[in-house]
């Protein structure tokens, strides 16, 4: 079995980040995308305090696809420097069921 890995990142918008995610499913990158409820992002950018909407997503994949995954959300991706960021997830601590379920669902 695979590692499961969660690839945590962040959209303009709710309707971006569903596109991607039905993408990334359709494509068999991501068994699952979680689409978040927007949240308020404070950060520098390009020497000025931004202070925006963005709308979270988690992308649950293989350790052997999240490459793959990672470089279509950097190529699709509306932002100049999109964040995507991967979580390890510890297997012995997780459903059984679903992380077989999970992985068996990435090619």
């Amino acid at each position: 079995m695979d590692n499961l890995v969660i690839l945590y990142t962040t959209w303009p918008d709710a309707e971006t980040a569903t596109a991607f995610g039905r993408l990334a499913v359709e494509r068999k990158l991501a068994a699952c995308a979680n689409v978040l409820a927007p949240m308020r992002a404070i950060y520098a950018w390009e020497g000025a305090l931004q202070d925006e909407t963005e709308t979270p997503m988690l992308l649950k994949t293989t350790l052997a696809a999240a490459a793959r995954l990672r470089d279509l959300v950097v190529e699709l991706h509306p932002y100049d420097m999109p964040c995507v960021v991967a979580v390890p997830v510890h297997a012995a601590l997780c459903n059984p069921e679903y992380i077989q379920w999970a992985t068996s669902r990435i090619e």
